[in-house]
């Protein structure tokens, strides 16, 4: 099999490669929004670790060319977060009105290997190790952390009856973890639509401002006819009340993360469980994007399931999350699939910038090991579509009995040369684009 110094021997081949794989992945939507996507580069051309978080089809055209010995018949195929960088974890507020700290982004969930949501998220921690100045050693350290929290979590949901109501909240964790929880718990619903709408008479409206677009009659109308689709793929048991879902003003986004760029995306305002002002609430819905590990594997049975990418997104989430949002859903808009979920007031991301020594880090990524575990774990026979039909927590404690050490050393060694290439990938990713040597983007 190809090592990882075998992807990255010639230079001049892994520019032309890097190039090759980013166009792929994203020619049609560079056609459907150019500037979006200069935009989109520019912020990925800022860090290593910020290439790394928009480049997933990269990692995903390398790793399948990679052994990997920790995959069988069963672990090979489990739901993956897909995206699992050390900057893809929050909080939110479960279905039951819990705050918890998870994993918080399904854009590009699908089925695949267990081992590489924990490649990337390992490579993604020597990426940010680097940039924070620590030793090779130290980062290796955290590193095998991960792996031996992570594998430690999958016994305990083997061995016991867990995986289901396992949860991290402000009762069982501490440090930055903690910090994020209690950041959340002191927002609220209200400052965030004191920061999103005003008063207008008698009920709220969004306020203009940057990233929003105003929307003509008939764009409106197709995204209150997809908005009435939505509401049919709400599960009976996670409905509101009957005052709930009554639309009062839509909007367009416009300028987002790394992650997101040139995907079409509308806010709405909605009624919440009461008509009261307070109670109102923010609904997003975005255009669903091709999944980065469905490039590199195809599962025909979750090709066959999935209607579109939309509805791809908001099943993976109901499968990894055991208490998901109850406004997640899924429609479609211009034959578009579109993921539709409540922009909480009470998300979180983690703030890796005050996070700087080995004594404060080492017990976040000991919590990045459960929730990476517990999000693989609770994916399986259990959930409600029939995608995994086995424990996920029996096959990976099988694949992992006697080999923890093992796994620490290999998220270790190979997380740590992914990271150097990534670095190496990152300044050839940089010549190439402040070259134009990446078709379909304007000049400056």
């Amino acid at each position: 099999m190809t090592s990882i110094d075998d992807l990255v021997a010639d230079p001049d081949r892994r520019r032309e490669q890097i190039v090759d794989t980013l166009v792929d992945a994203f020619s049609d939507l560079i056609e459907a929004d150019a500037v979006a996507f200069r935009r989109k580069f520019r912020k990925m051309a800022v860090s290593p670790s910020a290439f790394y978080r928009g480049s997933a089809c990269v990692f995903y055209a390398d790793v399948v060319q990679l052994d990997d010995p920790w995959a069988d018949d069963k672990t090979e195929r489990i739901w993956i977060q897909g995206d699992l960088h050390a900057e893809n974890f929050g909080t939110y507020v479960d279905a039951e009105g819990i705050l918890l700290f998870d994993v918080n982004d399904f854009d590009e969930a699908y089925l695949g290997h267990a081992s590489w949501d924990l490649l990337r998220l390992s490579a993604s921690l020597g990426l940010l190790g680097f940039e924070k100045a620590l030793s090779d050693e130290t980062i290796g350290a955290l590193q095998r952390t991960l792996a031996t929290s992570y594998a430690e979590q999958v016994d305990a949901f083997a061995t016991g009856d867990l995986d289901q109501g396992y949860r991290l909240t402000l009762e069982n964790t501490d440090g930055a973890v903690r910090d994020a929880l209690s950041r959340a718990r002191r927002r609220s619903r209200f400052d965030l639509l004191a920061r999103l709408t005003e008063l207008d008479g008698d009920d709220r409206r969004f306020r203009d401002g940057e990233g929003i677009r105003q929307l003509d009659d008939d764009e409106r109308e197709r995204v209150l006819e997809s908005y009435a689709e939505y509401l049919e793929t709400i599960p009976e048991e996670r409905r509101q009340q009957s005052v709930s879902y009554d639309v009062k003003d839509v909007v367009g986004r416009v300028g987002f993360g790394i992650g997101s760029a040139g995907l079409k995306s509308y806010n709405m305002l909605v009624e919440g469980r009461t008509q009261a002002l307070e109670n109102d609430v923010v609904l997003s819905m975005k255009q669903g994007n091709v999944a980065a590990p469905s490039r590199v594997v195809h599962v025909e049975a979750a090709d066959a399931y999935f209607h579109h990418h939309g509805h791809r997104t908001a099943v993976s989430q109901f499968a990894m999350q055991a208490n998901a949002d109850p406004w997640l859903g899924w429609c479609e808009l211009d034959g578009v699939g579109q993921v539709v979920q409540e922009l909480s007031p009470y998300d979180e991301d983690l703030d890796w910038e005050s996070v700087d020594e080995p004594d404060e880090i080492e017990p976040l990524v000991h919590f990045l090991g459960k929730a990476t575990a517990k999000i693989h774990c609770v994916s399986d026979v259990t959930s409600e579509e029939d995608l995994v039909e086995f424990e996920t927590e029996d096959a990976l404690a099988e694949v992992l009995d006697g080999r923890h050490d093992e796994l620490a050393d290999w998220l270790a060694d190979v997380g740590g040369a992914y990271a150097r290439a990534v670095r190496d990938d990152h300044r050839l990713f940089v010549d190439a684009f402040r070259n134009g040597d990446i078709p379909g983007l304007p000049q400056e």
